[in-house]
Parts: C-alpha cells; sequence; structure tokens
C-alpha cells in the first residue's frame, strides 16, 4: 500500500550546465529511497501521530519555520478584499449547442452536483457586450480568467483511450459492505457502479491478504507445494469475506446501468499481490538469524523477497507465478475475469505489512523468467502491468523495462503508478510528480514501447483516518479537492485511468491489521441506522485498533447537521456517510466516460490589462485567493499562466532566499524557500527548508539582464558566475495542459534565454516570456487555484459531445471566460472551494 515514504511543441534543448541532482540516496538501480529502515518508520510514524493529534483537536503548531534564521520574518500583509468583485451570471453565447452546467460548492455543501442556471446570449449582444465593457472602468478593474479548450485537438490519439475510475475491492471494504442492511447495500453499489452514483467501471482487489484485512492469510500454506496442489481453487477466505460477491454486484450494476458501454469495456478489475505466502520468501530482518524462510507474509527482503531469487532455476519463483495462474483461474469460475495484474504492489518498499519486494532488476526478471511466459500460456488476455509504486521513479522503470532489449518487454502491457509522496508527509500525496508523468509518456515514444501501452492510476487515499473521524469539514473539503487535481493532472499527462484505495471502510479508516487507517469516499456506520438496535457498537468486531486518533467527532454530530455539511441524511439512515470527495470525484466519473479523450486545455491569465489578475484586481499590489497551502517543503516548483494569487507570491527575503508563506490543512502556519539544487527523482526546483543552516535552500542576486528592459537573472549568490534559474520545458509538450502547464524550474546557464525573468517585488510576481507566442508564466507553488481539465466524449456511450470540469482551489471565487479558438461559447462565475462540471450536448 502507501509507501510512507493547436500548441507548438517546443524543443526539448535544455540548458547547458544544468545542475546537479540533490543528495540522498544514491539513484543506482539497486538502491531505492523507499525501502526505509525500521527505525526510520518508526519516528516516522511517532510523528505522524503528533500531527493527527493536531488534526483531530484543532490544535494548531507553528512550523518549522520558526527555526529559520532568516531574517526576512513573516510576511504580513492585508488580503485584498474581493467581496465587491461582480459575480457573473452564467451566460451562454455558443449557438446550436446544449450546455448544462452542474456545481458543488463548499458555501453549499448539501446541494452537490446542483443544476447552475444558465442564460443563452445572443453573438450581437456578446459583441456589444464587451464593446461597452472596454469603456467600463470597473469591469476593467476585475479579471476575468480564460480558459482556453481547442476540442478538436484531441491531445494523445493514438494512445489508449480513458478506460474509467474505480475503487479497490478488498476484505476491509467487503467486511464493512456486508455491515451493512440489505437496503444499506444497495445503497452503496448504486452510489459506487450505478448511473445515479460514481459509475465506476475499474477496480482492483489483492491477490491473498494486504493490509486492509484482518490478518494475513494465504491460498496455499502448504510448505514447499511447488505444483500448488493444495491451493484453494474456491478462493474460500475471500468468498466468505464477501469479496467475490461484491465484484459481481460491481459488474451487474455496470451491466444494468451502462448496457451500452459495458459491450466494449465493462468492469475492468486489476488483481495486485501483497505477499507470496511465507514459506516462499526469503528471511526478513525479523527473522531469527539462520531461518530458513520468513515466519509471516509481513515485511520483505531486499532487493527481492523470492527465497532463491527469480532465476530460471527458482522454484519459489516457478510456483509464485503458479500461483497467479490458479488465482486468476479461481475467480475467473466464480464469474469475475480480471482485466489485467500488475506484478507487484510497491515493490521498492519492504513495508511492515504484508509485502515482497523487488528492484528493478530482480522484477524485471521474475517477468521474464516466470511470470510472462506462465501468463501468455495460461492467461493470454490478462495484462501485466509492472511498477505499482509512486510516481517518482516510474521513469526509471520504463527506461530499464520497456526497452525492446530487455527480455520482459514483449509480456508488459502496462504501468501502474500511485500517488503517494513517498515519505511520513501526507499532505504531500497527489502533490508530487505530475512532471514525471509527461516524462513517461515521452519515454514511451522513446524505448518505442506498444501503442497500446495503459498507464493506469492503481492506488490512491488520504492517510491518516477518515473525514468523518476528523469532524472538520475544511479538511475532508482540502482532500476532495485534492484528489480532484491530482485526476484532472494524471489524465492531462496521459494516464487512462484513476483507481481510488478501498471503496468503502469504517468510522475511523479500517479494518487494518498494522493500524494504517485511511480514508474512502464512502463509510459504513451500521450503528448510525434508523433500524440499528439499542446499544448497537461504533464498531464491530472485525476492528481492532480501537480509538487511536480519539473519538470519532462525527459521530457527535446530529443527523441534521451531517446532512447540512453534505453527507446526506438519506443515505445516513442505512448507516452510510457519503463524503464530499465522493461528490468531487462524481464530477469527473459521471461525465468522463470509457472512451473519452483529453483535449487541449488551459486557464490562462486574464485578458486585457497585465496589471489585472484573476485573483488581483487593478491597483491591488497584494496576492489574492487566501493563503496558500503549498507552501509547504516537497511541493515542486513549476510554471502556469499568471491568475495574481498567493501561489504565485514570492519574497526575496535578507537571507536572498525566494521564500513562500501560507498553512497547511490543520491550520499550522508554513514557510518554504526554493531549492539550490535540483531533486534527482524529480529532476526540478522543490520547495525546501529555509533553515540556512540546512544549506538547502538557493541564495539568488536579482541581476538586470544586458540590454533588455525589464529582464533580470536570478543569479545563485554563491558563485557570481552562475548558475541561474533557468525554465525547464515538460516532455511530451505538457500533454493536454500545453508547454505553459506546469513547466518545471532548475538551475543552469544564465546565457540561456530561458533564464531572463521578470521580478516585481511589489507584488512577489516572477514572470517568464520562454513560451513567448503563447503567452507569460508566473512561478508557481506547486499548482494555480484555478485549474481545468477538458474531455472529447463523443465516442462514448454518454450522450455528450464534450466535457469541461473546472475547480477553484482558492478561498475566493472567479469570474471566467470558456472559449474554444477564438470563440467565446460561456462565461460564468465559480465559488470558492468549488468544482463545475459543463457538459456539451
Amino acid at each position: 500500500m502507501k509507501s510512507r515514504q493547436g500548441y507548438e511543441p517546443i524543443g526539448e534543448e535544455q540548458p547547458l550546465e544544468l545542475g546537479g541532482r540533490d543528495g540522498g540516496v544514491s539513484s543506482d538501480d539497486n538502491t531505492t529511497s523507499n525501502n526505509t529502515s525500521k527505525s526510520t518508520l518508526l519516528m516516522g510514524v511517532s510523528a505522524l501521530v503528533l500531527v493527527t493529534l493536531a488534526f483531530l483537536v484543532g490544535r494548531t503548531t507553528n512550523s518549522s519555520s520558526s527555526s529559520s534564521s532568516s531574517k526576512g520574518g513573516g510576511k504580513t500583509a492585508t488580503l485584498p478584499n474581493l467581496s465587491n468583485m461582480p459575480t457573473r451570471l452564467c451566460e451562454i453565447y455558443h449557438q446550436g449547442s446544449n450546455i448544462q452546467m452542474i456545481q458543488t460548492s463548499f458555501a453549499e455543501p448539501s446541494k452537490q452536483w446542483s443544476e447552475v442556471p444558465c442564460v443563452h446570449v445572443d453573438n450581437r449582444k456578446l459583441n456589444k457586450m464587451e464593446e461597452e465593457d472596454e469603456d467600463s472602468d470597473e469591469q476593467q478593474k476585475y479579471g476575468t480568467a480564460e480558459i482556453k479548450i481547442d476540442f478538436n485537438n484531441i491531445i494523445f490519439p493514438n494512445r489508449p483511450p480513458i478506460l474509467g475510475f474505480g475503487g479497490a475491492f478488498t476484505e476491509a471494504a467487503a467486511l464493512n459492505f456486508n455491515s451493512l442492511s440489505k437496503d444499506g447495500q444497495d445503497a452503496v453499489i448504486e452510489l459506487l457502479f450505478g448511473k445515479s452514483g460514481l459509475g465506476y467501471t475499474m477496480g482492483r482487489t489483492h491477490i491473498n491478504s494486504c493490509d486492509f484485512c484482518v490478518q494475513s492469510y494465504s491460498f496455499d500454506d502448504t510448505e514447499d507445494d511447488f505444483m500448488l496442489e493444495d491451493f484453494d481453487t474456491d478462493v474460500t477466505h475471500d468468498l466468505e469475506s464477501g469479496m467475490v460477491d461484491m465484484m459481481l454486484l460491481a459488474q451487474h450494476m455496470n451491466i444494468e446501468s451502462f448496457p451500452r458501454e459495458a459491450d466494449k469495456y465493462g468492469m475492468r478489475i486489476i488483481a495486485s499481490p501483497w505477499s507470496p505466502p511465507a514459506w516462499m520468501k526469503a528471511p526478513t530482518e525479523d527473522d531469527v538469524e539462520g531461518a530458513v524462510h520468513a515466519e509471516n507474509m509481513t515485511s520483505s527482503a531486499f532487493p527481492v523477497c523470492l527465497r532463491d531469487g527469480v532465476g530460471k532455476q527458482s522454484k519459489y519463483a516457478a510456483s509464485w507465478a503458479l500461483f497467479f495462474d490458479k488465482f486468476i483461474t479461481a475467480y475467473a469460475n466464480h464469474g469475475v475475469k480480471f482485466y489485467g495484474v500488475t506484478v507487484q504492489n510497491e515493490p521498492e518498499f519492504a513495508a511492515p505489512w504484508d509485502a515482497c519486494a523487488y528492484d528493478i532488476h530482480n522484477e524485471g526478471d521474475f517477468i521474464a523468467n516466470h511470470l510472462g511466459p506462465q501468463l501468455k500460456k495460461s492467461h493470454p488476455d490478462v495484462k501485466l502491468l509492472i511498477f505499482d509504486h509512486n510516481k517518482d521513479h516510474i521513469v526509471k522503470w520504463a527506461k530499464k523495462l520497456l526497452t525492446k532489449e530487455h527480455p520482459a518487454s514483449k509480456y508488459i502491457d502496462g504501468t501502474a503508478v500511485h500517488w503517494y509522496a513517498g515519505g511520513m508527509d501526507r499532505l504531500l500525496d497527489g502533490a508530487q510528480g505530475n512532471p514525471n508523468m509527461h516524462r513517461f509518456v515521452s519515454e514511451l515514444e522513446v524505448v518505442d514501447a506498444r501503442k497500446d501501452h495503459v498507464l493506469l492510476g492503481s492506488e490512491a487515499c488520504h492517510c491518516p483516518t477518515t473525514g468523518y473521524a476528523g469532524g472538520d469539514l475544511s479538511i475532508a473539503w482540502a482532500r476532495a479537492m485534492r484528489n480532484v487535481h491530482t485526476i484532472l493532472a494524471d489524465l492531462a499527462a496521459g494516464s487512462n485511468g484513476f483507481i481510488e484505495w478501498n471503496l468503502i471502510l469504517d468510522s475511523i479508516g479500517g479494518p487494518n491489521h498494522l493500524g494504517n487507517l485511511c480514508d474512502s469516499p464512502v463509510l459504513a456506520v451500521p450503528h448510525r441506522a434508523l433500524d440499528a438496535e439499542d446499544n448497537f457498537p461504533s464498531q464491530l468486531e472485525f476492528e481492532h485498533a480501537g480509538h487511536p486518533f480519539g473519538e470519532v467527532h462525527g459521530d457527535n454530530k446530529t443527523r441534521e447537521e451531517l446532512n447540512a455539511e453534505g453527507s446526506p441524511a438519506s443515505y445516513l439512515d442505512l448507516g452510510v456517510v457519503v463524503q464530499p470527495m465522493f461528490y468531487y470525484v462524481g464530477h469527473i466519473t459521471r461525465f468522463v466516460r470509457p472512451g473519452s479523450r483529453a483535449v487541449q486545455g488551459l486557464v490562462d491569465a486574464s485578458a486585457g490589462d497585465p496589471k489585472v489578475r484573476t485573483f488581483r484586481p487593478k491597483g491591488q499590489v497584494v496576492a489574492g485567493g487566501g493563503i496558500n497551502d503549498l507552501a509547504r517543503d516537497g511541493i515542486e516548483v513549476t510554471l502556469w499562466p499568471c491568475e495574481g494569487s498567493t501561489r504565485q507570491e514570492w519574497l526575496l527575503n535578507d537571507d536572498k532566499q525566494m521564500q513562500v508563506f501560507g498553512h497547511d490543512w490543520l491550520g499550522a502556519p508554513t514557510t518554504s524557500c526554493l531549492a539550490k539544487r535540483p531533486d534527482k527523482d524529480f529532476e526540478g526546483l522543490l520547495l525546501t527548508s529555509c533553515n540556512i543552516t540546512e544549506n538547502r535552500s538557493g541564495s539568488y542576486e536579482v541581476l538586470p539582464v544586458e540590454g533588455k528592459e525589464g529582464k533580470v537573472h536570478l543569479m545563485s549568490s554563491t558563485d557570481k558566475k552562475g548558475p541561474c534559474l533557468v525554465v525547464q520545458p515538460l516532455r511530451n509538450n505538457g500533454g493536454a495542459y500545453g508547454p505553459r502547464g506546469g513547466a518545471q524550474v532548475n538551475v543552469g546557464s544564465c546565457d540561456h534565454p530561458w533564464a531572463e525573468w521578470g521580478f516585481d517585488s511589489s507584488t512577489g510576481e516572477i514572470t517568464s516570456s520562454a513560451f513567448e507566442q503563447l503567452g507569460e508564466v508566473c512561478l508557481t507553488t506547486g499548482w494555480p487555484f484555478l485549474q481545468v481539465g477538458a474531455f472529447d466524449t463523443s465516442a462514448t456511450a454518454a450522450n455528450t459531445g464534450a466535457v469541461i470540469i473546472m475547480i477553484n482551489e482558492a478561498r475566493e471565487h472567479a469570474n471566467y471566460e470558456l472559449k474554444s479558438r477564438d470563440e467565446t461559447m460561456l462565461a460564468a462565475s465559480i465559488p470558492p472551494r468549488s468544482i463545475q462540471t459543463i457538459t456539451f450536448h
């Protein structure tokens, strides 16, 4: 599971003298930053518990900024008051189209997926209104973002389309599902897989146990049973837990709800192993000295978990490959035909729960020598996906295993990736690695991989515990927004789908036999059902964690309070909590159906006066949008069109560091500075500690560029000859966002044109004209508040031609005009912390 640890292409020429990669673990294939020592893990868990306590009781603490020796101090300023900025009614200018908009907003959390009324406006009236606006000082004072879409520009026409979205059928999910009444179960299946719900079409399950089980289990515990004669061909445990039945119900609902779609796509479920039976595994560091094999399925030896390796003569590797074969057959006999399997869940992490570690070499050899030939012989229609881990190393694995020279490549059908940040800072989950996704898709062409190679987001969740348990709607909402951001960014980069982790959990996020409690879109709370007996326990016998993070605050809220916060009472009466992330994800899954394709789309700067930004009115110098919650160590620094928000506000402090300020989801103040060297895995500059004694942040001199008024070099002040801050374009030409949608920054030659910047110390904006023909970009922490995803849905079974998803993470509303090429199609406003889906029929 989680390692806690028309655009014109721009050439891929890089500035000379790019800086060396940051320190840390060697990038050699035989090492990995995720192979965390147990002592480090324990310290991390202790830190996690402290963070969680703050989350649950609403405490705030000073961030590590207090230890910074920067003399810049905390930046205090009055945020701009945009309460007077007029909001725009939804006006449709495009004639002949049936355009509809739905919205979910933090301001009205109980009105999910509500239709936004729009009026049709004649194009002649639009032209007159635009002429009047040109003469209106009031209109020119406030910015209107331009959403630029090109429905005719399908970004990845030669790659597979979007396959769908889904969640995982774990034992924990099945136990919680079965804890509900028949009416509650029916409601959950409709919520997750039905036409009125999320309409999920993908799923994932575990081969043998995972951490989201009551305990470890295997389907053949007979030692040295190499031919697996004692393999439980009925997969009795998964039958009795209800996992198989839950999958069958999902399949039935998919066919019933989407009959035309099901014929071509159906319900696609992948299976992933966490651990082989203990008798197949080499001893771990937890086992007694001289042990022949591992005592338990938890933890793993590294760099390969199997007893005699993965060479061609390995009896244990051959038996483990046969295990896949028998598992697939057993499920097929019950009516569940798997779409694919991954080789191993999180192979780089020798986790303290059920695990089996491989480095690149060993996973490749296991595929080439055993798993690939076994599946090709017995299950040629089942796809084989590699990696199944975090975005930091996805490119490295592709370069090694997908090249045609590698004997495993001919068996590989796709790559699975997780959204976790790889460390103990769970607020970075879903926030890192998007440029690596672009690199990966570009690398598929470099290695001449098959055109039908699938890139699939295979696991994502928020930890620790649940939004319901924490009781803070603002945090639950932030989690929902992070989900949508990551899905849209992945699809823009070329991903073919996104699978959440557990479909349903209990009120605290379990059961998990290692206490690794996490969130899910839907929760089972049978004790809250109207028909629950008196003294019905709030935790059932399968949940052994107790209350490690304190009381469950959601249990202290009334039915009416939860309903007002967006968890409908009609479902609560059945023992089901529907969380904000459910409704946010539904803005995508209900409309971007299998067969959809990403098209060009980007939120551009406000048109007209360059001094006016979407979140910063004319005459203001202080950035808008609300406090920056991405001013955090580990966030990637990127380039996006300027929006005038706090995510694009920088301070050159007294120590010559480029510093940003904000707070995290817990309300704790944060500050970070621009790193001095690129991260070795993400290959660009990140935010890092401002503490100068740690020597991680850069120090920059702002020096005018000779002969170019308004242009400066941001030169390393430790060496007057450079390097300088430079633009680093995305591979894959930026995918659906284009070159200006998340380009990275690095350090390199000061002589390169990409080393020229604009720096306005009054507004804190750092701008670049590297993409001159397309428009200016601003240095951004992570990504902007206002984001978009655009999709051609004409080839789907849905009754739509195109879909646009708008998300506003700011605490202020934003006005925008949606344009397809040069035609204004729609104008509207999106409220603070809101999401909108616009469909074109």
